[in-house]
């Protein structure tokens, strides 16, 4: 971790100069930034390529190119295909210079991951947690997750930045989430007030970005799973409750207010006078989500519509979602129409989207999604038979490929995409690293101060007895 900023050295004074004249220092990082975008992205890794695509001059891309290989960005690597002459050597990106932290927290689960600077997931693991420990019992968990897997891939002291996938209603404040969720409010409470990202840099020293799982799911299939390449997609997630992400001629679509996607607060013909968590009356989440899934189950156990159920039931004295899929895979016929129903009402909530967008692929992710193939065959019929021909006659419905690793996928994305953006990267080129940049130091310290001052004890006089 960073050491106290106060132990370094006062920054020199700059020479003034005419307003309007780039400093040397300020298009120095400018063509770094570029050169380094064109070799991380591929575009131009040779240097006649760099230099016909930035529209430098040889002497420059030289003297940048080594900059960059001493900073350690940068390397040569192999020898590219000789054009009448001699072989020219290709410029790698040095995706091992750092490290990238991924988190996926859920309602029940953790998950943790460590990425190369592509973003791509060297080592994850998983475990059961509850969400109702509050934030600084789950901060504990994932710093000592984090700081094992850096332990056991050696990456300590390289951690560039972190990305952190949480429950959409862990994200808002208390007005926000009281009609998000009522059913969560004391879940909650201890989140409104804490600054997840914040307190992740101060441990890590390292620039850090929080969304929601549903966002980081989409990500993830965008960039490594069956959304790969799709410029128009929805990736739906069917799992205690149902949202979506939408992306629109390849870009994510977040909404006014962040909350695009919200789907399972659609409502329903069969929902009757069932109340939401939202407080609304017969959304699909209140009849068609693992959570209604799970409580008709236990239903049916306790009414003994499913001698499968009931038999759950008796030896764990719960039922869970999980169980109606094993019961349907096993030939109970409520357990498979339990699950045909929920995909069928899902599908005609999708079909409204699916004739709007006109989307080339419907990814289904969740633990419903992958509980077989039922629910994927029922979203699919109500799709087709509720949307127009023309929209459906090249529409991909597919399951994600990335299962539950597509959050971290997408929390480790977002972090490269962050710290790699043109603006942030000027910002820290020169120094080689974005967690040593100006802003970010400045970031810190504030941070580290109101932390002491928030510790200090209170001034006021005690209570009278």
């Amino acid at each position: 971790m960073d050491s106290d900023l106060s132990s370094r050295p006062p920054p020199r004074p700059t020479a003034r100069r005419r307003v309007g004249r780039p400093s040397t220092i300020e298009s120095g990082a400018a063509s770094l930034a570029t050169i380094l975008t064109l070799v991380r992205s591929g575009v131009a890794t040779t240097r006649l390529d760099i230099e016909r695509e930035a529209e430098l001059g040889r002497a420059v891309v030289a003297d940048r190119l080594t900059t960059l290989e001493r900073l350690g960005l940068i390397v040569e690597g192999e020898l590219g295909p000789a054009i009448g002459g001699r072989a020219p050597r290709n410029m790698r990106f040095r995706v091992e210079a750092g490290a990238i932290l991924a988190a996926h927290v859920d309602r029940e689960s953790l998950a943790v991951g460590l990425a190369d600077l592509d973003g791509v997931l060297i080592v994850e693991h998983h475990e059961a947690v509850d969400l109702a420990l509050g934030p600084e019992t789950i901060l504990d968990r994932l710093t000592t997750l984090f700081l094992w897997l850096l332990d056991e891939r050696g990456g300590k002291g390289r951690v560039w930045a972190i990305g952190v996938a949480l429950p959409e209603v862990a994200l808002f404040d208390a007005n926000e989430s009281d009609a998000f969720d009522i059913a969560a409010l004391d879940v909650l409470k201890a989140w409104r007030s804490f600054d997840f990202s914040t307190e992740l840099s101060l441990r890590f020293g390292a620039p850090s970005w929080v969304r929601s799982n549903t966002e980081m799911m989409t990500r993830g299939e965008m960039k490594a799973g069956a959304g790969l390449g799709v410029q128009d997609l929805l990736c739906v997630r069917l799992d205690r409750s149902v949202s979506a992400g939408v992306v629109s001629d390849g870009r994510l679509r977040s909404g006014a207010q962040g909350l695009a996607g919200l789907i399972g607060h659609a409502p329903t013909s069969e929902g009757g006078d069932v109340i939401c968590h939202c407080g609304a009356k017969g959304c699909l989440d209140s009849i068609a989500s693992g959570e209604a899934v799970a409580r008709e189950a236990l239903a049916a156990a306790r009414d003994g519509r499913s001698r499968y159920l009931a038999e759950i039931l008796e030896r764990s004295s719960a039922v869970t979602a999980n169980d109606v899929s094993h019961g349907a895979q096993l030939g109970d016929a409520f357990c498979a129409e339990l699950l045909a129903r929920s995909g069928r009402l899902v599908g005609e909530s999708l079909a409204p989207l699916v004739n709007l967008m006109n989307p080339g692929t419907v990814v289904l992710a969740g633990a419903l999604a992958h509980s077989g193939d039922i629910v994927l065959a029922a979203v699919r019929e109500a799709i087709y038979r509720r949307s127009h021909p023309l929209v459906t006659r090249d529409l991909r419905i597919v399951r994600s490929e990335l299962g539950g690793s597509a959050e971290l996928v997408g929390a480790a994305g977002l972090a490269v995409e962050e710290i790699f953006a043109v603006p942030r990267l000027r910002e820290w080129i020169t120094i080689g690293a974005p967690r040593r940049q100006p802003s970010f130091e400045a970031f810190l310290a504030e941070g580290r101060a109101r932390k002491r001052t928030s510790a200090s004890p209170s001034a006021r006089p005690p209570a009278r007895a």
